[in-house]
């Protein structure tokens, strides 16, 4: 606004003056139209009050035989420019002549008529146009910083009346540091819905973790209950001597034991849907593939994937490696010769399909594979190691675990995980 004021200024002086010299030249034009219709005669022409009625400016027409000025306190002024010679437009400023305007634009123009030399010039006193433009100028500010604090206003009405929604926000964050609600709902604007929904999430990740560590501690509490009191109560019984076949059962009891700590230990990694964190698929599956490989050295892994090896999944690294580890481990250990792993994405869903040529398993049994509550020593033989596991992790993620006959024989096991948007480089 203060630059538009000052251009204003500048094109309202340019225009002004503009208007003043093309007002200027049609007078000198008029009075030359009258000198000539009367043969350069000055004594003929009327001048004086008339033409100060009708022009309202200074004039001065001179010719060998006379010189008429009117008013006459602009003579000194009018003298210098007849006598410079110069025709066109001129300015005179600060003159020092007294009763003389401080500022003049005049506009001089010499003819003949006939043999005669003639010089006509008109002038305006600027003074009385500039006030004029000084209080245009003037209010034109007035208007402007009128203008400027109507827009604030509205700024900073519009900017209250956006902002509410994030001062409710505000307010329920603070509620939810003191604990009176336990999840964030508020009508946020759009800009504000994914870091409302991200903070949700991670409130329903932190519960489902309190959750997980409770009724790991409660499973865990109770499984080694029994193996510790049997093995106590051997070693307690001083009556009996320590028999081969004690050692063996306190040794199969540890060894429950230590099953259910590396099961636990294993559920407590899983770390779940994670904001920022992703895995490259092929270059885990290649590894894993490699590694199984030289583990099973008479069975053949094979991968097949059309995904490109900088495709990233929103899947926890360390989560991608169980869920394809133990898919691949038990089907290694099942499968005759050959095990295939597919990697495939569409529609947003990643899906992992493990397929091995083992003996299978029964209708009964499917259902069975990978339930809840059941500990590692309880599986059923066959494909059920980390199975509990897998389909653990990918719950967490929203996703599903299918188990199905292959086609020929052995076992396909389908995982699909819902990816709201698929992580790209």
């Amino acid at each position: 606004m203060g630059l538009a004021w000052l251009v204003h200024g500048f094109l309202l002086d340019r225009m002004s003056r503009e208007f003043v010299e093309t007002r200027l030249k049609d007078e000198v034009a008029f009075l030359e139209h009258q000198i000539r219709d009367s043969d350069g005669k000055l004594d003929t022409l009327q001048t004086g009050d008339y033409f100060q009625e009708v022009f309202h400016h200074a004039f001065a027409i001179h010719s060998p035989s006379r010189t008429i000025i009117s008013p006459d306190s602009w003579a000194p002024v009018l003298m210098s420019l007849i006598e410079s010679g110069q025709d066109g437009t001129h300015r005179v400023q600060d003159s020092g002549k007294a009763d003389t305007p401080a500022d003049i634009l005049a506009y001089r123009k010499s003819f003949r008529v006939g043999d005669t030399p003639v010089v006509v010039i008109v002038s305006e006193d600027l003074g009385a146009l500039k006030r004029s433009q000084a209080e245009l100028h003037a209010w034109t500010a007035i208007v402007s910083i009128l203008l400027i604090l109507l827009l604030v206003a509205v700024i900073w009405f519009g900017i209250n009346l956006s902002m509410r929604p994030v001062v409710a926000l505000r307010a329920t964050l603070k509620r939810l540091q003191d604990g009176k609600v336990s999840r964030i709902h508020v009508e946020a604007p759009e800009e504000f819905r994914p870091l409302v929904q991200q903070l949700n999430q991670l409130l329903d990740s932190l519960d489902q973790r309190l959750e997980r560590s409770r009724d790991a501690l409660a499973n865990l509490s109770h499984s080694v209950k029994t193996p510790i009191a049997a093995v106590r109560q051997i070693l307690e019984d001083t009556s009996r001597p320590l028999s081969d076949e004690l050692r063996l059962e306190m040794t199969a009891r540890l060894n429950d034991i230590d099953k259910q700590l590396e099961a636990e230990m294993r559920r407590s990694r899983f770390a779940g849907p994670q904001v920022g964190k992703s895995a490259y698929p092929m270059k885990q599956a290649r590894d894993l593939v490699w590694m199984l490989g030289r583990l099973y050295t008479e069975r053949s892994f094979e991968l097949s994937s059309s995904l490109p090896d900088d495709a990233r999944w929103p899947v926890e690294e360390h989560d991608l490696n169980e869920i394809m580890g133990n898919l691949l481990d038990n089907a290694g250990k099942w499968s005759k010769r050959c095990v295939e792993l597919s990697l495939s994405q569409d529609s947003g869903r990643l899906n992992i399909e493990v397929v091995d040529d083992g003996p299978g398993v029964t209708d009964a049994e499917i259902g069975k594979l990978g339930q809840r509550g059941l500990r590692l020593d309880e599986q059923t033989p066959g494909h059920g190691l980390g199975l509990a596991i897998v389909r653990d992790i990918v719950e967490r993620y929203g996703g599903n675990l299918h188990f199905s006959a292959a086609t020929e024989c052995g076992l396909r096991v389908m995982v699909e995980i819902p990816s709201p948007a698929l992580v790209t480089r």
